[in-house]
């Protein structure tokens, strides 16, 4: 085997440096992401990058819940990665993602990606405000957004791994019963 590979929880192998939709599994992405802390750790209480999907997906609109529930998922396979702003992620993480869009069919428009980017930029806010160290030090990512009006309180890994299941599946439901909408005929 070569490559860079790695093995997810289900046994199945995947080349970061050349990632295949084909190679892209959900239970994967849940597991894994239920794993993963944000914010590299350093937030004061374990808070995983899956409870993070679901409420990037809870935010937007039923068109978008499933992009948003996907769109850390490359983290899944490469981790946390601390960055200042989305356009300083690794050529790993594109690759990831391209991936992972595939694999589940997202056509996202830029303002599809705008609105991701929005609702990213308002969870960050309010994960800062309620996870986060308090500090007096201005975030530039966060220049002008606001944080979310409730409060983070933190599932466990358990939780955050069954709230992005059902979030998944919530998102499949919406989509079959929307294309099911799409192919009825005009009524007359």
């Amino acid at each position: 085997m070569r490559g860079a590979f790695i093995q997810t929880v289900s046994g199945r192998y995947l080349n970061v440096l050349d990632p295949q939709p084909d190679d892209i599994d959900i239970a994967d992405i849940a597991h894994h992401l239920a794993h993963v802390c944000r914010f590299g750790g350093a937030c004061r209480q374990f808070y995983s990058e899956a409870e993070h999907a679901v409420r990037m997906a809870d935010l937007l609109p039923p068109r978008l819940k499933l992009a948003g529930l996907l769109y850390g998922a490359a983290k899944a396979y490469a981790g946390e990665v601390v960055r200042p702003d989305i356009q300083d992620r690794p050529p790993l993480q594109h690759r990831l993602t391209a991936a992972v869009e595939a694999r589940f069919g997202l056509h996202l428009s830029g303002d599809d990606r705008a609105e991701l980017a929005m609702a990213d930029a308002r969870l960050l806010a309010t994960e800062r405000r309620d996870l986060m160290p308090p500090d007096n030090i201005d975030w530039p990512i966060l220049t002008g957004v606001q944080p979310l009006p409730e409060r983070i309180w933190p599932m466990t890994i358990a939780q955050g791994l069954a709230s992005f299941c059902a979030m998944y599946e919530q998102c499949r439901a919406w989509s079959s019963s929307a294309q099911i909408r799409l192919r009825q005929p005009a009524a007359r």
